[in-house]
């Protein structure tokens, strides 16, 4: 008989970004992760806000607003990508347009995640009082484990 080492198979880890200094934390997290042997698949997704006003629709085309949350989303995307690009570790990356804790929890069960990873706390400030805890909500409702890096 071979002597033969079961693998578990590579986890799909969901990783909501914001472009925050907290999300650059979460990422390091994930190298220093990978460094040690717990390698994962990872999913990078930055969600936009929808514009909801409309008046801006009244004077921006659809496809200027699609543009605009693009440009927008990589650019909170790409210290993420940067970092990990340098540490020679692969991802796959999305930008979306929704509420951001139901799009995550969404999205995690749509690409078949089996957890997120995220930050505690994202841009702040009026945003966070506006949005409220993106990270209680998504911790309470996901279907998969959420771990919060502070």
């Amino acid at each position: 008989m071979g002597d033969e080492t079961a693998h578990a198979p590579r986890r799909r880890v969901l990783v909501p970004v914001d472009g925050s200094a907290n999300s650059d934390r979460v990422i390091e997290y994930l190298i220093r992760e990978h460094r040690d042997g717990t390698p994962a698949e990872l999913v990078l997704l930055n969600v936009q806000m929808p514009l909801d006003s409309g008046h801006a629709r009244m004077f921006v085309s659809p496809e200027a607003i699609q543009d605009w949350h693009r440009e927008e989303g990589e650019k909170a995307l790409q210290s993420a990508r940067a970092r990990l690009d340098a540490a020679g570790i692969p991802y796959a990356w999305h930008v979306t347009v929704g509420r951001i804790a139901e799009t995550i929890v969404r999205f995690a069960s749509e690409q078949g995640c089996d957890g997120i990873v995220m930050g505690t706390h994202g841009r702040g400030g009026l945003t966070h009082l506006l949005l409220g805890s993106v990270a209680s909500a998504v911790s309470r409702d996901a279907p998969v484990p959420v771990t919060l890096i502070k």
